[in-house]
């Protein structure tokens, strides 16, 4: 999975499609990852004790990386990436500006 957390990613499907974000989160087992105002799901709360009111909670849901794009901190535009190693060290290049990630 090559979205990390606090990449900044353009969402490409979904309701949310076109706006961008940053990542909270990566969960690379499940391909998801959770970026911050998207992808918002409202679930209600039962009241804990009595005379307490229950609740409208707002929660982010996690994303599929395949709705996302990586978004190059260099051109500003949505990219793909690919990666470099040399030596011992793996970087993420943009594939259209060739700017290191």
């Amino acid at each position: 999975m090559k979205i990390k957390k606090n990449d900044t990613v353009l969402i490409t499907a979904g309701k949310d499609r076109n706006r961008k974000g940053k990542v909270l989160d990566a969960f690379p087992t499940k391909a998801k990852v959770l970026v911050e105002g998207i992808n918002i799901r409202k679930k209600h709360v039962r009241p804990k004790k009595s005379g307490e009111k229950g609740q409208v909670v707002e929660a982010a849901n996690p994303i599929s990386v395949s709705n996302v794009k990586l978004i190059c901190p260099k051109c500003n535009k949505a990219a793909r990436t690919e990666y470099k190693i040399e030596g011992k060290k793996k970087s993420r290049i943009c594939k259209k500006c060739k700017a290191e990630i």
